[in-house]
């Protein structure tokens, strides 16, 4: 209406007083409503033409789109582990700092198994102790198998000395049984000293490494004890949350609730252009954006980035073939938008829909003094014209809240 009307003051306007003030014309006899296209047809026609061509201009430099938001995470409320809900610390809207507990689940099982852990330590440590003392006993099993042995060799030397001496003194046989009893002597020598050994690599290498395995399974039935506590990771609110003490709850059937960090890229907006203005977008593209939680107000936003895919060409790998005749709707060029003035964006609250416009600017290339006439009066037009893009916001956002609470039925 408004590019209408800017035309009509170009082309309409002068046909029609050409035909009143020079031919002599007027409405309601020459000029009425079975002539006006015939006696205007000059001013209809280029009005027409003025008009798309105006119309082009202003929404191809100067785009506008109405799938503007500012996005915000959550957290999900969820545990690591199934079980029943012993205990509720926070409610619904209540503010929690990173660390502090939500709910616990009854963890009985988990309490049974870090005792198990803790008594299995404790008994190998016990072992330890025994075995130490079995070392000591094997030292004074050697020293005995020792003495023994000595004794049994200084006997046999004796009665080899006395059978060198006198051949009829010592029988045959006695010298058989004191080396038959040498040798069994040497042989509980060795097996002493086998048993220390045994004891030695106990001490040194199976008990460290069952009380390293222990240690670890005391570590694991404490892990998952912990985990029958759930805590807030960030700080944030916590939303929609109705669990009760007795309820069971697990990651598969349905969420705790939801917490709403405190921290995110405020004042950061998202707005989806049309492709046509892939090649008008740009980063440092001045921008205004207008929200329906704050009526009224217009905020001026800078194009800070363009995401430079769309997102409707995303696919992944399957089993079927790739077929873009199937391919959904054509997508938007993302850009991301930032308040022009630190803090402008603070009232509005995240996740509001907003419209934009966004305006091309040839102001840096009007500077150039090489410019042709035809090239600056063009940059010249199309800068102009963003004034009526501008005017045309502002009606909207004037009209938006009674075209949303009388014609909307005040959604």
């Amino acid at each position: 209406m408004f590019e209408l009307m800017f035309c009509s003051f170009f082309t309409i306007l002068p046909d029609y007083l050409y035909r009143r003030l020079i031919q002599g014309k007027r409405i309601g006899q020459e000029i009425n409503l079975f002539t006006v296209w015939y006696e205007l047809r000059w001013g209809l026609t280029g009005c027409f033409m003025l008009t798309i061509g105006l119309i082009t201009t202003v929404f191809y430099f100067h785009p506008s789109t109405t799938a503007v938001s500012s996005y915000y995470r959550t957290v999900t409320i969820l545990p690591q582990i199934a079980g029943r809900v012993e205990a509720v610390y926070v409610i619904s809207k209540q503010e929690v700092k990173t660390g502090d507990p939500i709910f616990k689940i009854e963890d009985s099982s988990q309490q049974t198994a870090l005792d198990t852990a803790t008594r299995r330590i404790a008994e190998i440590e016990a072992a330890a102790l025994v075995a130490q003392n079995q070392l000591t006993a094997a030292e004074g099993t050697i020293d005995q198998a020792i003495g023994a042995l000595e004794q049994s060799e200084d006997e046999l030397a004796r009665q080899l000395n006395l059978q060198a001496r006198n051949p009829d003194v010592v029988a045959g046989r006695e010298i058989d049984r004191l080396q038959n009893s040498v040798e069994s002597r040497l042989g509980a020598v060795d097996a002493a000293q086998a048993q220390r050994a045994a004891i030695e690599t106990q001490i040194n290498e199976l008990l460290p490494a069952q009380l390293a395995t222990a240690n670890a399974q005391l570590a694991q039935a404490q892990a998952e004890l912990d985990k029958t506590l759930v805590v807030a990771g960030v700080d944030g609110t916590v939303e929609q949350f109705g669990l009760q003490v007795g309820d069971y709850i697990s990651s598969v059937l349905r969420p705790a609730g939801i917490l709403i960090p405190h921290e995110f890229d405020r004042g950061v907006f998202l707005a989806g252009f049309g492709q046509l203005t892939g090649q008008v977008v740009k980063p440092g593209m001045l921008a205004e954006i207008a929200c329906a939680t704050q009526p009224f107000k217009i905020i001026p936003m800078v194009v800070t980035s363009v995401q430079p895919v769309i997102a409707s060409g995303q696919f992944r790998p399957s089993d079927r073939l790739l077929d873009p005749g199937n391919a959904p709707a054509p997508g938007s060029l993302t850009a991301t938008l930032q308040p022009l003035f630190e803090g402008q964006t603070n009232a509005v609250p995240p996740g509001s829909s907003c419209v934009a416009n966004a305006y091309t600017s040839f102001h840096a290339q009007l500077e150039s003094a090489d410019l042709p006439f035809l090239t600056r009066l063009g940059m010249h037009g199309v800068d102009t014209v963003g004034l009526l893009h501008a005017i045309i916001l502002r009606a909207q956002v004037l009209l938006l809240p009674v075209r949303t609470l009388v014609f909307s039925g005040g959604h």
